[in-house]
């Protein structure tokens, strides 16, 4: 049974932890491929809201494998305390798996990309100061620490003075902050290291095997496409590879083995920290979209920036991705609209891009140009047959389904498990 990929066409907060509980149900193995706690996804299962960081969304999923992949970077005292936080509300966390490949936040990550960004000042990139560009730039520096080096003391205090060496250097002579000492971290690790030893395999071992026994591994993105380190808005990204090609390398199995790529979309937009945003509303729409979507950071609490649906990043995330389904989110939240504007292209300096323009520059100059479509008034949290909702909004739903280039497998029209419209088949 090859695997399928669930990722955000967006800058993320699409709504995929959603999207990977509603197929919870069907699959075998979730697996969380790449990010650290800088991403969350909030679940609502009956009166229940589960908001996660770093655990995958198969986690609240009795019979469902959650696995951490090697493409993850793991800030130990943040996990042990999310499992802790949901052991103490009943959900079991005993069948979770976390790669021995993956790399580890320290200290002095956090510490960085704390002092970094507030340096920045008015150019700061507006990342969450989790450590996790830090701990990612170690990876591919070779300074890294993996959840493996726990197990082993000698390599773990080498591992550590070699990094700080370095990094010591540049808190105290560059930021004035005090030097820290691998003494003290080590000890904090390696109690962590007792209490992670029980959940630690070979994770890629045990997928391609499942995967050979025909079992359904759901590969789960954080983020979204606009924030891959490689095809996002950058420099105003994440540090991995948020997009499907990120899944196979950060989970352990072959590009061969993925079938289907399940792209997750608002129905309009929105984004969090800095970076251009063409459809950005500013105004009353802006404040009507947050409030009425509920947009607030799952991990940070910061309001979400808002805007309208914009279908050539959508048609981008297409593109990069190899999106063979689309689920759309938040549907329900545009009722009560007379309009609602869609962004069809882009003007850049009078030209216009039906596409991405290829440059940053061409990008921060992007002014959207919209199409508008007849809005509806009724409620849709009810409605869970796509021939049930108002004509317009079939008529939305139709328009973007046509822009994206994909089509739409599912709509999400509230925030429960159950409040979605399934129009085709995901597995």
């Amino acid at each position: 049974m090859p695997a399928l990929v669930l990722v955000g066409a967006q800058w993320g907060d699409e709504g995929k932890g959603k999207a990977t509980d509603l197929l919870g149900g069907r699959v075998d193995y979730v697996v969380r491929y790449q990010g650290g706690n800088n991403a969350g996804h909030t679940v609502v299962i009956g009166d229940e809201t589960y908001a996660l960081h770093l655990l995958p969304s198969g986690i609240l999923s009795p019979d469902v494998v959650p696995v951490i992949g090697n493409g993850v970077v793991i800030d130990p005292e943040v996990l042990l305390e999310e499992m802790a936080g949901l052991e103490q509300r009943g959900m079991s966390c005993d069948r979770l798996l976390i790669s021995a490949n993956a790399h580890l936040i320290m200290p002095h990550h956090v510490a960085l990309d704390r002092v970094t960004e507030r340096f920045l000042g008015k150019s700061q990139i507006g990342t969450t100061g989790r450590g996790i560009g830090p701990a990612y730039g170690d990876k591919v520096a070779r300074l890294g620490v993996r959840v493996q080096d726990l197990f082993d003391e000698k390599i773990l205090q080498q591992k550590l003075d070699l990094a700080l060496d370095a990094k010591n250097q540049i808190l105290a002579k560059i930021y004035n902050r005090r030097a820290i000492e691998s003494e003290a971290v080590v000890e904090e690790y390696l109690a962590y290291a007792e209490q992670l030893r029980p959940y630690v395999a070979d994770t890629s071992l045990v997928l391609n095997n499942a995967l050979d026994e025909r079992k359904v591994v759901l590969l789960e993105g954080s983020q979204g496409t606009l924030l891959d380190v490689d095809h996002g808005t950058y420099p105003f990204v994440t540090s991995s590879n948020a997009t499907a090609g990120g899944a196979a390398a950060g989970s352990g199995i072959g590009p061969t083995r993925i079938d289907r790529v399940v792209g997750i979309l608002k129905a309009y937009t929105t984004r969090v920290g800095s970076g251009p945003f063409p459809t950005e509303l500013t105004d009353e729409m802006g404040e009507f979209l947050r409030k009425t979507g509920g947009e607030i950071g799952v991990t940070t609490g910061r309001l979400r920036r808002c805007g309208w649906f914009d279908a050539v990043i959508a048609r981008y995330a297409t593109r990069v991705n190899g999106l063979t389904d689309v689920f759309l989110t938040k549907l329900d939240v545009l009722s009560s609209l007379e309009k609602v504007p869609v962004c069809v292209a882009y003007d850049v300096d009078g030209e216009r891009h039906d596409e991405m323009p290829m440059t940053q520059t061409d990008f921060h100059h992007a002014k959207p140009i919209y199409e508008y479509f007849d809005g509806w008034w009724e409620d849709l949290s009810d409605v869970r047959s796509y021939k049930k909702l108002p004509k317009t909004a079939r008529a939305y739903v139709d328009a973007l389904e046509d822009m994206i280039h994909a089509p739409v497998a599912a709509i999400g029209v509230g925030p429960g498990r159950d409040q979605t419209i399934a129009i085709h088949d995901l597995i």
